[in-house]
């Protein structure tokens, strides 16, 4: 009979136990020791035990043992396992990649604002956003272009408890954007941007299924210029919707727009 040896390790030097958590699709987690950050994509089997595969919001894979404490999840250490098979699966992220709240009820709206230049723009922040500016209570309007932004700026009002989030084309150097956007100066605004002319081009174009999005010679309406490149009937409207219909989370844009736009998000809902 074999005789029952206590554990003599101090109970200061003993690891606490930590949670199991299946590794659904799309469950975010960081790797503790790399401190890589992804969706779940697919548990394997293998010779020296179940790995994971973690997709980051760039598309980059990783691969990973699943081993005990391995894993963080909302910056807690908790062990990955292989989901129960045949189990029940539910989103357990917003398009955003946000931890999702069913149920969750809309926030009322708050003074501050985020505006954007178009309603394209707002389309696609509502897209993959929508639900998260719910929660937080935040309105997002369009201007339809920004000649006029300090103006509207200063009608809006800017203050502690009305922080105003400007999303802006194409600000790059020496740009015309570039200027406006400078004209803009209040601590309780914050205008950013991304490089690219429209924000059709903030769509990957793997997701749209193109090899690239199409250079367009200057002086062409540069929208009108793609569906001709393309082949696409010249309707910009229809083709903007084809090109929405394929973006389905964060992970169908690219992140010069994904880090404006969060930036932007987590600026309007600092606490007054």
């Amino acid at each position: 009979m074999r005789s029952y040896q206590p554990d003599l390790t101090p109970p200061w030097k003993r690891s606490a136990p930590v949670p199991e958590v299946p590794a659904e699709p799309d469950l975010v987690v960081e790797e503790v020791a790399t401190g890589f950050c992804g969706a779940v994509i697919r548990c394997e089997k293998t010779a020296q035990g179940p790995t994971v595969t973690l997709e980051d919001r760039f598309g980059k894979h990783r691969v990973f043992p699943m081993e005990p404490r391995g894993f963080l999840l909302e910056g807690k250490v908790v062990t990955l396992v292989r989901p129960a098979p045949g189990g029940p699966v539910r989103p357990t992220r917003t398009a955003s990649g946000s931890v999702a709240v069913p149920g969750a009820r809309a926030r009322v709206a708050r003074a501050g604002r985020i505006y954007v230049e178009g309603r394209h723009d707002a389309e696609l922040v509502e897209r993959v956003w929508g639900d998260d500016l719910r929660i937080e209570g935040v309105v997002v309007e369009y201007l339809e272009g920004i000649d006029d932004l300090p103006a509207i700026v200063a009608e809006f009002g800017p203050g502690p408890d009305a922080r105003l989030g400007v999303l802006v084309d194409h600000l790059v150097a020496g740009s015309k954007e570039s200027r406006i956007a400078a004209q803009v100066s209040d601590p309780h605004v914050l205008v950013v941007g991304h490089p690219y002319i429209d924000v059709w081009e903030a769509v990957k174009p793997s997701s749209v299924g193109i090899g690239a999005w199409p250079v367009v010679p200057r002086g062409q309406d540069w929208k009108t210029g793609v569906c001709r490149a393309l082949g696409w009937p010249e309707n910009t409207g229809a083709a903007w919707q084809h090109i929405l219909s394929t973006v389905h989370s964060y992970k169908d844009l690219e992140p010069q727009l994904l880090g404006r736009v969060e930036e932007l998000i987590d600026f309007v809902t600092l606490p007054e």
